[in-house]
């Protein structure tokens, strides 16, 4: 049972590919994995934490082996990608789980959190966001999109979306160069290189303002309902700086921090110490 399988299923008419492993009957843990990856960036994680947890991780709409609708067919927002992970738990029928959050998981994970947070037992957020503060300054060419979308605004962000730029986020921030796996990269850039991926993914980079505005209700939502909260970071992530991590503490007194010598994609390069963490969280 430690070694993933792969299934498809549909939900609200978009095919869904996602990883499982573990025992069904052994608690379940939610991995949303962010941009521009797919569920493969677990693919190192989850034999490490099959042998203690039930372990699912779809690819969201749009990315990885999942179906990308038509964009006359779909609206890549953030809700709407919230939905969808929010039917596809339902399908599958999973009460109660922790939920791993990375990147734009974590809009889209605390979006379902909210609706139904008896059903939330823990968040583990790896470099997954909730506070304006932490968005670092790559951020500026994205913020001028959110203020005024012309298509200049919208074209000089097709730059981040090209094979150099995927790369430099896995690498960014590394001491240990050797750890990154050229698989990572290489596959995003692959599917970033389909029929439309590039479009796609500006719908979703200008819906993030979405998730900003939202964040005040992020943080109301944990203020309430208190929900166990680890932190585990990258502390050299351009994109969500680690104050970002510090935080959660604001809203969750008792969350757990901690922060590695990493870039973005922690769970690259530190996957043993993640998994460690994680099993000592939820134990």
């Amino acid at each position: 049972m430690n070694h993933p399988t792969y299934h498809r299923v549909d939900v609200d008419d978009i095919s869904v590919f996602y990883r499982k492993a573990g025992d069904p009957t052994k608690p379940t843990l939610l991995l949303l994995h962010g941009f521009p990856s797919s569920s493969h960036m677990f693919r190192d994680l989850i034999p490490m934490l099959a042998d203690r947890f039930h372990l699912i991780a779809p690819d969201i709409p749009g990315f990885g082996q999942s179906e990308s609708p038509s964009r006359s067919k779909f609206s890549y927002t953030f809700d709407n990608l919230a939905k969808v992970i929010a039917s596809f738990i339902e399908i599958l029928g999973i009460e109660r789980f922790a939920l791993y959050a990375f990147d734009i998981g974590a809009p889209i994970g605390f979006r379902v959190a909210m609706g139904h947070p008896e059903r939330v037992t823990a968040i583990i957020s790896q470099n997954g966001n909730a506070y304006e503060d932490a968005l670092g300054e790559v951020w500026e060419p994205i913020r001028r999109y959110w203020v005024d979308p012309t298509k200049p605004n919208r074209e000089a962000l097709r730059e981040i979306m090209k094979p150099a730029a995927i790369r430099w986020q896995y690498e960014h921030g590394v001491s240990r160069l050797p750890l990154i796996s050229p698989d990572g990269y290489s596959l995003d850039a692959f599917y970033m290189a389909r029929p439309d991926a590039e479009e796609i993914q500006l719908d979703i980079a200008l819906d993030y303002a979405s998730n900003v505005a939202m964040y005040p209700a992020f943080q109301a939502y944990f203020r309430e309902h208190q929900p166990r909260l680890l932190a585990i970071w990258g502390d050299r992530d351009p994109f969500f700086l680690a104050v970002g991590a510090e935080a959660f503490r604001r809203d969750l007194p008792n969350a757990e921090v901690r922060l590695l010598d990493a870039g973005h994609f922690a769970v690259e390069t530190h996957t043993s110490e993640i998994a460690n963490s994680i099993v000592a969280f939820l134990r």
